[in-house]
């Protein structure tokens, strides 16, 4: 294992009593898994229960990590920078610095997808719930943080110490204490599609004004970590 770190809920910053542990990391296959015939698994998908914590365990080969680090993946870029780690390498140290030269203005799309997704699956619940919708800020004000700022910011609470919403903090609130206090009245939902499309603009815009680059710069030093790390043992 080159990392294995915590991402869903504990990440975002408003997991329930109850939430599931998602661990997110990099794997390194053998060479004899590489170079013959048959390729070895590439991603592995773990889900255990510990001493009634749930566990769901994703990793991916080094080689499909990095590739994904190569395209708009937010995904990977929130994995590999949470700062809940679990298991850390050298190399795990190596790849955070050279994965800044991953992130470009097209990341944007990620979050701007991710965040329509989100907005569709609210408006199809009913009684329509809070935990969506934090999802749904967490995502657009990660995408604008990102934008402006080059940094990769996944928990709301912190995000919001920045943006400054005054609904943030009661909304965790509301999801923390369970289903009673958890679902939306349409009210409520009047004032979020307001700024559902406010925050959406936000992000548009500042994809449109970022100075983040628009294509990658660290293929070849990404090459150059993954041959090394084939050709030995990554670091204990």
């Amino acid at each position: 294992m080159v990392f294995v770190t915590v991402s869903g809920a504990h990440l975002y910053g408003f997991p329930s009593p109850d939430s599931d542990y998602d661990l997110r990391g990099v794997h390194v296959l053998p060479i004899r898994d590489v170079v013959g015939l048959d390729i070895g698994t590439e991603t592995i998908e773990v889900s255990e229960d510990r001493d009634g914590v749930q566990l769901d365990l994703v990793t991916h080969d080094i080689n499909k990590f990095f590739r994904l680090l190569l395209k708009k993946n937010g995904y990977v870029l929130e994995q590999l920078y949470s700062p809940l780690i679990v298991h850390t390498t050298p190399e795990h140290a190596e790849l955070k610095e050279i994965a800044q030269g991953c992130i470009t203005r097209h990341h944007s799309h990620h979050y701007l997808g991710f965040a329509e997704t989100e907005w569709k699956l609210l408006n199809k619940e009913n009684p329509k719930k809070i935990k969506p919708l934090l999802y749904l800020y967490r995502v657009l004000l990660t995408g604008i943080h990102l934008m402006r700022t080059g940094k990769v910011e996944a928990n709301l609470e912190y995000l919001n110490r920045v943006f400054k919403l005054p609904y943030i903090p009661e909304l965790i609130s509301r999801k923390l204490a369970g289903a009673e206090k958890s679902i939306l009245e349409d009210a409520d939902m009047a004032f979020h599609d307001k700024e559902y499309v406010r925050l959406r603009a936000e992000l548009e815009k500042a994809s449109e004004d970022s100075k983040l680059p628009d294509h990658p710069s660290s293929k070849e030093a990404l090459n150059d970590l993954l041959v090394r790390v084939r050709l030995r043992p990554v670091s204990s």
